[in-house]
C-alpha cells in the first residue's frame, strides 16, 4: 500500500469509528474510535515489533484520543449557526482547538510507544502525575480565576485537556521523544482542521434542506482529517526498534480493549431506561421485556467477541510468527464490526418499525471501502512506507498555521452569507 494511501485507509477508519462513537459519546466511544485507528495504522505499517506488542500501543492511542471525550461542543458549534462574523469565527477557531486536544493527546501518547526503547522508556507515573496537575493548575487558573470560558454555561473541561496537553509537550520535548512530539502536532492539526470544517459541512447540508444526519458528516469529518495527520505523522518519520514486548502488558491491553471499554460502553448507553423508551417507540406491546432482551443481547455478544480475542490472541501467542501479518488486521475489522453492531442496536437500525437511517447504511459502504482497500493493497511488502526523514523548519510551521487561519476566516464569511440564522445557534460575545 502506498502511503497516501495507507494515510486514506487510516483516515477512513478513524472517520468511521468517530461517526460512530456519535452515539455513544463520552471518553469511552472515543476510546474505541481511537482504538480502531490505532489499529488501522498498525495493520498498514506491518512493522514485526510493533505488531509483537499491538495490545499496548492499542491501548495507549486509544485512551489518549479518549481522553478529550470530557469536553463539551455542543454549543461551541451553536456560535457558527449565527451571522455575525467574531461570533462565527470565534465558534469554528474553537472547534479547532477542540478537534486539536483530540489529535494531540491521542497521537502524543501513541507516539509515545512507538518511541519507546529499551534506552528510553517513558516514566509513565511521572507523565500522568505531571498531566493531572497540568490539568488541575490550567483549569483552575483559566476557569474560576480568569474567567475565559468557552462554552458558557457548558462544561469547561477543555481546560483541563489544554493543560493535560501542554504538561505532555514538556515531557515528550524535555525527554528527546521529538518524533511523539511531531506525531501529536499532525494528529492536532488534523483532528482541529477536520473538526471545524466537519462543522462547516453540516451547516452547508442544513441550508440545502436535504434530510439527512449532518451532525454525523462533522463527527466523520474529525475522525478522517485527524486519522490523515496521524498517519502523516507516522509514515513520514524513520522510528526506532521499539522495547520488547511485556507478555503480562499486553494480556492487560487486550482485556482492556476487548473488555473494560465495550462494557462501560454498554453500561452508559445501552441502560435500561434508554432501552424502555426505544420499545415504546417501536410499538412493542411489552417495552420492559424489549429492554431486557437488547440488554442481554448486547453482553452475549460482549461476551462473544470477548472470548473470541482471548482464543485468537492466544494462538497467535503460541505461533506468532506465522500469525504476525494477519492477527492486527483481523482484530481491526472485528473490533470495527463490533462497534458498528453496537451502533445498530442504539439506533434501532435492525428493529421493524424503526425510521430509516441512512447514515447507518453508509456505515457500512466506508467499512467496505477500506476492506476492499486493504485487499487489493494492503498485504503488500511496506519496508518502503515510511519516508526518509525531513527537517521541520518554523518557515514550514508558520505556513500551516497561516492557511488554517485563512481557511476558518474563508469558511466563516461563506457561513455568515448563506443564510439568516440557523436553529440553534448561540452568541458568544454580544
Amino acid at each position: 500500500m502506498s502511503r497516501k494511501s495507507a494515510m486514506i485507509f487510516v483516515g477512513l477508519v478513524l472517520g468511521l469509528g468517530w461517526a460512530i462513537r456519535g452515539h455513544f459519546g463520552h471518553e469511552w466511544g472515543a476510546s474505541w474510535a481511537g482504538a480502531m485507528s490505532v489499529l488501522a495504522v498498525l495493520a498498514v505499517t506491518r512493522r514485526k515489533d510493533w505488531s509483537l506488542r499491538w495490545p499496548v500501543l492499542v491501548v495507549m492511542g486509544g485512551v489518549g484520543w479518549g481522553l478529550g471525550g470530557m469536553m463539551s461542543y455542543g454549543i461551541v458549534v451553536g456560535y457558527c449557526r449565527g451571522i455575525e462574523f467574531g461570533n462565527v469565527l470565534y465558534g469554528y477557531a474553537m472547534l479547532a482547538v477542540i478537534g486539536g486536544l483530540y489529535g494531540f493527546i491521542g497521537g502524543g501518547w501513541f507516539g509515545l510507544g512507538l518511541e519507546s526503547t529499551e534506552k528510553n522508556k517513558p516514566d509513565w507515573a511521572a507523565l500522568l502525575t505531571q498531566m493531572v496537575a497540568g490539568a488541575l493548575f490550567f483549569w483552575a487558573v483559566l476557569i474560576p480565576q480568569f474567567e475565559w470560558k468557552m462554552t458558557p454555561p457548558r462544561s469547561e473541561l477543555w481546560a483541563a485537556c489544554f493543560g493535560a496537553a501542554f504538561a505532555l509537550t514538556w515531557y515528550l520535548y524535555r525527554n528527546g521523544y521529538s518524533r511523539a512530539l511531531r506525531l501529536a502536532v499532525y494528529s492536532a492539526i488534523g483532528g482541529g482542521f477536520g473538526f471545524a470544517f466537519g462543522n462547516f459541512l453540516q451547516l452547508l447540508g442544513n441550508v440545502s434542506g436535504l434530510s439527512f444526519n449532518w451532525w454525523n458528516v462533522m463527527e466523520f469529518s474529525l475522525g478522517f482529517f485527524g486519522g490523515l495527520g496521524m498517519a502523516y505523522g507516522v509514515l513520514t518519520r524513520q522510528w526506532p526498534e521499539t522495547v520488547r514486548p511485556s507478555r503480562v502488558a499486553n494480556w492487560l491491553g487486550l482485556i482492556f480493549l476487548f473488555f473494560a471499554i465495550p462494557a462501560t460502553n454498554l453500561i452508559h448507553q445501552f441502560d435500561k431506561g434508554h432501552l424502555v423508551e426505544m420499545g415504546e417507540r417501536l410499538g412493542y406491546a411489552n417495552p420492559h421485556g424489549f429492554a431486557q432482551v437488547q440488554a442481554l443481547i448486547a453482553w452475549i455478544v460482549l461476551l462473544v467477541f470477548l472470548i473470541f480475542g482471548i482464543l485468537v490472541y492466544r494462538r497467535h501467542q503460541e505461533n506468532g510468527q506465522s500469525l504476525r501479518h494477519s492477527i492486527v488486521p483481523l482484530f481491526l475489522y472485528a473490533y470495527t464490526l463490533w462497534y458498528l453492531f453496537y451502533s445498530h442496536m442504539k439506533k434501532g437500525f435492525l428493529y421493524k418499525g424503526s425510521p430509516f437511517q441512512l447514515e447507518q447504511l453508509l456505515y457500512w459502504v466506508v467499512l467496505a471501502v477500506f476492506f476492499v482497500m486493504w485487499l487489493l493493497k494492503g498485504r503488500q511488502d511496506n519496508e518502503l512506507l515510511f519516508a526518509v526523514e525531513q527537517k521541520e523548519t518554523w518557515k514550514r510551521a508558520w505556513g500551516i498555521g497561516i492557511a488554517l487561519i485563512v481557511i476558518l476566516v474563508v469558511i466563516t464569511l461563506i457561513s455568515i452569507n448563506i443564510h439568516d440564522g440557523q436553529f440553534g445557534y448561540h452568541e458568544r460575545f454580544k
